[in-house]
């Protein structure tokens, strides 16, 4: 039976999250908070997976939607405050904000018969591992998926760009500083140049930041020892969707006796437009008094490891905007939060699962 959410307990929920602080491999305590949520209010099983991510299953029908968040959170902790109808906090819009809508709008809905609902709160989606949405596809088969990241109330994202991190690493003797020898900052500078200038070959006559390839320096660092010098750089690639990680990890091959890891690796991913997900979220989005559009992110999310696994119709949603992602003044206007958790319940007792057909799974992917 499904419990009925005011807009105080489901105000409440999120600002009980947001106040707990979860940064990746540190969810356990705001885990366990959103398991003794779902327990309290209609969820036929509620737990920890063996990742630490935040389980609740309602129903028990053999048509499965999956509604996949995140509980981890980016660093830095700026005070939880009200001010009106906005709520600040790390997590409010990445993406707890979303997780508990789907909480909310799934604890609520009066599912069709044959639905079974599974909200995850996945553990270090933030962090290169995805360890949560990994054992998501590996425990759950879903017959459609929403992705729980913020794209304002009545927009839906269908794709995200690939990702790939690499570790350059560098060792070597140093020399005086008249010499003609390259010191470790220049043999770092002489790979980040020949990284943007394969960029830019790259994204020659491309338009559009979806389709080009984005490289950024997140550290740099250099260190005498003795008469040896070091230098490490770690650079973060955006790719598009016709480019994959082992084709950039390739073509910048360390030279001059450096090293280079890769990790982090995803491919882009553009999920189907038109399919009894999208249509039933597009219906609730206009019932609620909005005009539904579609959006593709320069960013990556779980999207790009349970699109491909599950190839089941699947998008993007939640309320808040993401340009307030991991910055200082991250915040929700809570009406848009309370407006979104009526979109999601109106999709989910919306939708029709015997058009939901795993045989639909395609999306557009680039292999």
């Amino acid at each position: 039976m499904s419990a009925r959410i005011t807009p105080e307990q489901a105000v409440d929920l999120l600002t009980q999250l947001v106040a707990i602080p979860s940064p990746s491999c540190e969810e356990a305590a705001a885990a366990e908070a959103l398991v003794a949520w779902m327990q309290a209010h209609g969820y036929h099983h509620a737990y920890r997976d063996e990742t630490g991510s935040a389980i609740g299953i309602r129903g028990t029908g053999s048509t499965t939607m999956v509604l996949l968040g995140h509980i981890d959170t980016f660093g830095g902790f700026p005070p939880v405050r009200r001010e009106g109808t906005l709520l600040y906090g790390r997590g409010t819009v990445d993406a707890k904000g979303p997780l508990a809508t789907f909480a909310a709008a799934a604890a609520q809905a009066a599912l069709p018969d044959d639905v079974r609902v599974i909200v995850v709160g996945a553990v270090e989606e933030e962090a290169p591992s995805s360890a949560g949405a990994h054992a998501a596809v590996r425990s759950f088969a879903a017959d459609a998926c929403i992705i729980g990241e913020p794209s304002q109330w009545d927009r839906m994202t269908l794709g995200y760009k690939g990702r790939l991190v690499l570790e350059w690493m560098w060792r070597g003797a140093l020399a005086h500083s008249a010499s003609q020898v390259l010191s470790p900052a220049e043999h770092a500078f002489a790979y980040w140049q020949r990284v943007t200038a394969y960029a830019d070959a790259f994204n020659a006559g491309r338009s559009g930041l979806f389709n080009r390839l984005d490289a950024t320096i997140q550290e740099l660092n250099t260190a005498q020892d003795g008469a040896m010098g070091t230098a490490r750089m770690v650079l973060g690639f955006r790719l598009p969707p016709d480019l994959a990680p082992h084709q950039v990890a390739a073509a910048l091959a360390p030279e001059n006796d450096a090293v280079v890891r890769a990790y982090g690796q995803e491919r882009a991913f553009v999920a189907e437009r038109d399919n009894a997900l999208t249509r039933a979220l597009r219906g609730a989005i206009r019932a609620a008094g909005g005009q539904p559009a579609f959006v593709m992110k320069t960013g990556t999310s779980d999207m790009n490891i349970a699109g491909p696994a599950w190839g089941c119709p699947i998008v993007a949603y939640g309320p808040g905007s993401s340009a307030l992602d991991h910055t200082p003044d991250e915040h929700i206007d809570l009406e848009e939060y309370l407006k979104a958790i009526t979109v999601l319940t109106t999709a989910l007792e919306r939708l029709q699962p015997g058009q939901l057909l795993r045989s639909s799974r395609i999306a557009t992917m680039t292999e």
